[in-house]
């Protein structure tokens, strides 16, 4: 009997709320844990240790790499997301899918809304990004002109579906912002890539609401070792390159020769690398500042 099976009768048909009226509603799970440490060792029953060997071999094979046993474990979902989200998620080709359609059924009468302090800038770094949040006054005006759209559309559709117009060329002018619903399956590995990438803080802030969902109030109850060692070496882990690493040397021999306690803006620019040297704006030269600064190697300004 799975370990995780109280925990998967207590979420199972359970929607957990996304967005205004999207949700993520676990249908089905084949393994847990320990399926993850039962295939790593390559046998089945009750071939498996103590939960804190459970617990080391999992983080091992995290920490290595080694993915092959998490895609022995598989979860099927039901969501509801809008239609502009859905596209990027779609994209992980790694998963069974299997969507509703507005072929066969009418649209679902239901469409993401944008509160007004919810309106966010272009970013002026990131081409595909946002940035800061526009002021409340200018929200609530795109808010009303979102309404009255969202409202237009809706009524169009529905008088080409009463004129006898085929629900597949009725359905062309409905906004992306229409929910649709898929029953998604994955398995656990392809599934922990995806968190990892859409919950990335450069995600776009409403696939990165679905992810943040799945993962803390699915996957974290239902493989809670599995999940520490995502959460230890994946989302909170800092990975350095080769010429992170040369930076990171040079700068503490610099250091060593001046006797200062601490790095400054000024020093890693004096040591850093030589083909980023001269370039006005390099994003592989800002990531190396960002992860000196978080492990506290670069603590002032220039």
């Amino acid at each position: 009997m799975a370990t995780n099976s109280a925990q998967v009768d207590a979420l199972r048909w359970q929607r957990m709320k996304v967005l205004d009226d999207g949700f993520v509603c676990l249908v089905d799970v084949m393994g847990d844990d320990q399926a993850i440490v039962q295939a790593a060792r390559v046998s089945y029953g009750e071939g498996t240790r103590k939960v804190s060997d459970d617990r080391g071999l999992i983080r091992y094979l995290m920490r290595h790499r080694h993915t092959t046993p998490f895609e022995m474990v598989e979860i099927k979902l039901l969501v509801r997301v809008p239609m502009d989200c859905w596209r990027q998620w779609i994209r992980h080709r790694t998963a069974n899918v299997n969507e509703y359609s507005t072929r066969y059924s009418l649209a679902i009468d239901a469409a993401q809304h944008t509160a007004p302090g919810e309106w966010r800038t272009q970013s002026t770094q990131n081409r595909q990004g946002s940035g800061d949040f526009l002021p409340e006054d200018v929200g609530a005006q795109l808010t009303a002109a979102e309404q009255a759209f969202l409202d237009s559309s809706r009524k169009l559709y529905e008088q080409r579906i009463e004129q006898g117009v085929a629900r597949e060329q009725a359905r062309k002018d409905l906004p992306l912002s229409t929910y649709t619903e898929a029953y998604w399956k994955v398995d656990l590995h392809n599934l922990l890539h995806f968190l990892a990438l859409r919950m990335d803080s450069h995600a776009q802030y409403e696939i990165r609401e679905y992810a943040r969902t799945i993962g803390e109030q699915i996957v974290a109850p239902l493989f809670p070792l599995a999940w520490e060692a995502f959460v230890d070496y994946r989302v909170e882990a800092t990975h350095l390159t080769r010429l992170d690493r040369e930076v990171i040397q040079r700068l503490m021999q610099r250091l060593a020769e001046t006797g200062r306690p601490s790095a400054t803006e000024e020093d890693f620019l004096a040591v850093q690398d030589a083909s980023w040297a001269g370039l006005k704006t390099c994003r592989e030269r800002d990531e190396c500042l960002a992860k000196l600064r978080e492990l506290g190697l670069v603590c002032g300004n220039l």
